[in-house]
């Protein structure tokens, strides 16, 4: 499903636009500038999820297609991906909503938001499959409704509050001067998100030609390098959170401790949970599947990728810092310079030679070290730049 990465990706990419600028706002106490950035952040939000979710429809077949989908589980894939491209919408909302309460340190409610829309995506999971057996359509469906209520909940919130940060369906526009702020950051974020998707494309073409045990398998392993990753990531947001508040009031020497301690935890935790996977890894692939040959394939990709996921703490903290302190465009170069350039070359070049499922995985952990390394590099430049200047 690499697909489905691209356009979330894309979206929770360029939700760091909104968490940026606004935090920035507030470091620089201009606050009565919020509530229109605020508004004009979500009318944008609204839009672009309609046109991404048509886009989506369109291009699904040939995607699939292009990317060596088995002609077996072709007709599966379509009706899955169109029915959840419905949900695209109300995914914006929610990320681009869950921007703004982060940006000025609430990421509690996001968290609960998530956590609750998570539980009834299980729990309609299981009714919409095991009593109606709907199948992969059910799943889709019940994907979507999660991502409805956690849409709806962000804005019931924000409709509720009594400050700037208020919203009201009514004051619903775009200013032009405050948007440029949002995608300045947010859209290179987006990009690196899709492009970093569009590298998974790349090496799905080479896991199809496994075959479907190779392909379960891969799909398998990938639920716990979300779980993991997720952990890189919400530190991300916290590095994009509270850099730009202290870039804002100018404070570069809690910017540098807030990066070293979103970095430190990012790794640690992430790799913490990695951990806990790999010591019952047999019992956790069993939750997934009871065929063997889905089994192996799903192990090897655990232990070559998801083992190591702590080091995608590296590339996407340092995005973050980079981006709260306005530059969004080298990490984005970066990264896809480190995933699309650098994945291509390992697949005509190490794969061709070794062409092992273990050596088509050993890309990923090599990307993110070329990555994260040169992002560094970037950061620790920049910010002897700025202290210099201060």
């Amino acid at each position: 499903m690499a697909l489905v990465g691209i356009f979330v990706n894309l979206l929770v990419g360029m939700s760091v636009g909104p968490n940026a600028a606004l935090a920035t706002l507030i470091g620089q106490k201009k606050r009565e500038r919020i509530s229109g950035m605020l508004h004009t952040i979500l009318t944008f939000g609204a839009i672009l999820g309609f046109l991404l979710m048509i886009i989506g429809m369109l291009c699904a077949k040939v995607v699939l297609e292009a990317s060596g989908t088995p002609e077996s589980v072709m007709s599966e894939a379509l009706l899955y991906i169109r029915i959840y491209f419905i949900s695209l919408p109300f995914m914006t909302i929610y990320n681009f909503g869950s921007a703004i309460l982060r940006s000025y340190g609430d990421s509690r409610r996001p968290m609960y938001y998530l956590f609750t829309s998570g539980i009834v995506n299980v729990i309609l999971n299981l009714f919409l499959v095991i009593c109606f057996h709907l199948g992969v359509s059910g799943v889709a469906i019940a994907t979507v409704i999660s991502n409805v209520l956690s849409a709806s909940l962000v804005i019931h919130h924000l409709r509720k509050r009594d400050d700037e940060f208020q919203f009201s369906f009514s004051r619903m526009h775009i200013n032009k001067s405050e948007l440029s702020k949002v995608l300045a950051i947010g859209i290179p974020a987006g990009i690196q998100g899709a492009i970093f998707s569009v590298s998974n494309m790349f090496i799905q073409s080479g896991i199809n030609s496994f075959g479907e045990d190779a392909i379960a398998g891969s799909s398998l392993a990938l639920n716990f390098e979300y779980f993991t990753y997720d952990i890189a990531a919400a530190f991300a947001q916290a590095a994009v959170t509270f850099t730009s508040q202290n870039f804002g009031a100018g404070n570069l020497k809690r910017c540098k401790k807030v990066f070293w301690l979103c970095l430190l935890f990012g790794m640690g935790f992430t790799e913490i949970l990695s951990i806990v996977f790999m010591i019952w890894d047999d019992f956790f692939v069993s939750i997934y599947t009871t065929s063997a040959g889905v089994a192996a394939f799903g192990l090897i990709r655990m232990h070559r990728v998801c083992s190591l996921e702590g080091l995608t703490a590296t590339y996407e903290v340092e995005s973050a810092a980079l981006r709260g302190m306005g530059k969004s465009l080298e990490p984005s170069i970066i990264t896809i310079l480190g995933t699309v350039v650098f994945r291509m070359i390992w697949l005509v070049t190490i794969f061709k030679l070794v062409p092992t499922f273990e050596m088509l995985m050993n890309v990923y952990v090599a990307s993110w070290i070329f990555t994260g390394g040169a992002i560094m590099i970037v950061y620790l430049w920049h910010m002897r730049k700025l202290e210099k200047n201060h």
